[in-house]
């Protein structure tokens, strides 16, 4: 089970990934609407993204910032990378993260980069597999990172020492 992260002591960053016109048919012709996908993070180990609906623009992008801070996640890092390589999945979205050396920068894709961006992680190496829905990309890479344990944590598990583990 994971902890609620407070949003409002965060000093958080927001940053729409996607706008999309969806329209409904109704009796007197089409009803449009915007769908908004924003992703909010600290560039301190705290990332979340929501999605938001509405008439307007505007609009949208206000609600899907409220849905975005609703669901933060934490990012365990090791310097300005990532403690191991890891498949992010969900639907037909797949994303590779593996860390890289320092200097590398952020190798990734339009949503990708802007969740580990956003997230603090400065040096990766991320590969999209599948889909490239652009929501279906930052579920992924935000599924991916919800997957990442330090060594500290996996030695914890197992009940061991880090240089045990290490060996």
């Amino acid at each position: 089970m994971r902890t609620q992260i407070d949003a409002n002591q965060l000093d958080l960053e927001e940053r729409v990934v996607t706008i999309n016109r969806v329209a409904k048919v109704v009796k007197g012709g089409r009803s449009f609407r915007f769908a908004a996908l924003v992703v909010v993070g600290d560039k301190n180990g705290h990332v979340g993204f929501g999605t938001g609906k509405a008439q307007e623009v505007p609009e949208a992008i206000k609600k899907a910032i409220d849905d975005a801070k609703k669901n933060l996640i934490e990012v365990p890092m090791v310097g300005t990378t990532v403690p191991h390589e890891v498949i992010g999945r969900f639907g037909a979205g797949n994303i590779l993260i593996k860390p890289a050396v320092e200097g590398t920068g952020v190798i990734a894709g339009g949503p990708v980069r802007a969740v580990l961006e956003l997230a603090g992680i400065g040096d990766i190496n991320s590969k999209s597999l599948g889909s490239n829905t652009p929501i279906n990309m930052v579920r992924a890479t935000i599924n991916g990172l919800s997957e990442l344990k330090t060594a500290e944590q996996i030695a914890k598990l197992r009940g061991k020492s880090v240089e045990e583990l290490l060996g």
